[in-house]
């Protein structure tokens, strides 16, 4: 090589390593973010107010971990540092969700959304709070049951049901039913109990689906989350401890409680987020009770991949288990599509044949939340428990 030639690969390579340089230097950047909430008028006086969000630091969407610091009577403030480029979503509560902040009358609010990449100062000022609005849209349509208080070995908290009955389950005392089981399950049917103030509308896109003979009558149980939902819904002890209360105690509650189909070739599990990643992992489990998993915008790749280490290493070739996956494109939502291909992959691997044993959607547009739930629902609802044309 001649002198020339290696001075000039010698300049390229001083540029490049100068570029990473740079490159690393900004990515380990520390920015600090300020958040300045001035309350409404009708914030009572003895108010806590908190941050919610989709950082540890933001109390993982707990309403009520995060609190503020009060810098006079109608102002808020708190101060946190994250790294450049973290993509935040956030919301301002009262330390419940059915006390969030409320910036339109008659609305309740998709979540804040802050690309960090410098020190920002954020000035929130809320309309009211939820619980001051007169009305919520939309609420429960068909017949609910509650079963509170339900007790699970291995975990800290109890737990509520939600269980939907079809349209004739009333009518005909010797119809039996398929049944699907939820998790989160307070933000599947009541916008009044749900996360957002928006429910996936389970109820009303399943009553739909039956009355055009889209799909057969089935049962819908929800099932509550905890505060221990992370690990709870996760590979880990506490979610196999929460698989086996789905299996060992909600499961034979409603077989005894409702006129069900108990057989595995009747029997659902379905969830989105986490939700999705348990309800993956409860069918991959206990195949003998669950013959198929709806996962909506599924964290396959959480805690460290361990989801998709598992499917990988079984030697089963396939298990007796249709599963649905989905995810969307917009935020933190296009984060998933890797794991969702990857976990396709692995099915495929095994012999797992497309438009049967598993089908996927993706939706470039969808975001991660209710409302992109409830849109597309009817797709593993129709999977599962579609009737031929």
């Amino acid at each position: 090589m001649s002198p020339d030639r290696r001075f000039v690969t010698l300049k390229l390579t001083s540029v490049l390593l100068l570029l990473v340089f740079h490159l690393s230097t900004l990515c380990s950047q520390v920015v600090r973010v300020t958040f300045r909430v001035v309350t409404p008028v009708s914030t009572p006086r003895d108010a806590n107010i908190y941050i919610a969000g989709n950082d540890s630091l933001l109390g993982l969407w707990d309403p009520g971990r995060v609190s503020l610091r009060a810098e006079n009577d109608s102002v808020w403030v708190g101060e946190f540092r994250f790294a450049h480029g973290k993509e935040l979503e956030y919301k301002i509560t009262r330390g419940a969700w059915n006390l969030e902040a409320i910036y339109q009358e008659g609305e309740i609010p998709q979540n804040n959304r802050l690309v960090v990449e410098r020190d920002t100062a954020i000035v929130v000022r809320p309309l009211m709070w939820r619980d001051g609005m007169e009305s919520m849209e939309g609420g429960i349509t068909g017949t609910v049951q509650y079963h509170r208080d339900l007790k699970a070995e291995g975990l800290r908290f109890e737990r509520d049901l939600i269980v939907w009955l079809p349209p004739s389950y009333d009518q005909d005392s010797t119809k039996r039913y398929p049944v699907v089981y939820m998790q989160d399950g307070q933000n599947i049917f009541d916008p009044h109990t749900s996360f957002t103030g928006f429910d996936w509308r389970i109820d009303e896109v399943c009553d739909s689906l039956i009355r055009i003979n889209r799909i057969r009558e089935i049962i819908v149980v929800g099932i509550y989350n905890s505060p221990d939902r992370m690990t709870e819904y996760s590979n880990s002890a506490e979610g196999r401890s929460y698989a086996e209360f789905v299996v060992n105690a909600v499961k034979p509650l409603v077989d005894s409680t409702y006129r069900t189909l108990p057989e595995r070739e009747n029997t659902a599990v379905m969830g989105s987020s986490l939700g999705g990643l348990i309800s993956f992992l409860i069918a991959w489990w206990h195949p003998d009770i669950f013959s198929e998993a709806g996962c909506l915008s599924t964290v396959f790749t959480y805690n460290q991949d361990a989801t998709l280490k598992e499917v990988e290493a079984d030697t089963d070739r396939t298990k007796p288990v249709k599963f649905y996956l989905d995810c969307g494109g917009v935020g933190g939502e296009a984060t998933l599509k890797p794991g969702m291909d990857k976990m396709i992959q692995l099915l495929k691997d095994k012999g797992y044949r497309e438009g049967f044993d598993y089908t996927w959607y993706y939706d470039p547009s969808a975001e991660h939340n209710e409302r992109a739930w409830a849109s597309r629902v009817w797709r593993p609802l129709v999977f599962f428990f579609g009737i031929p044309n």
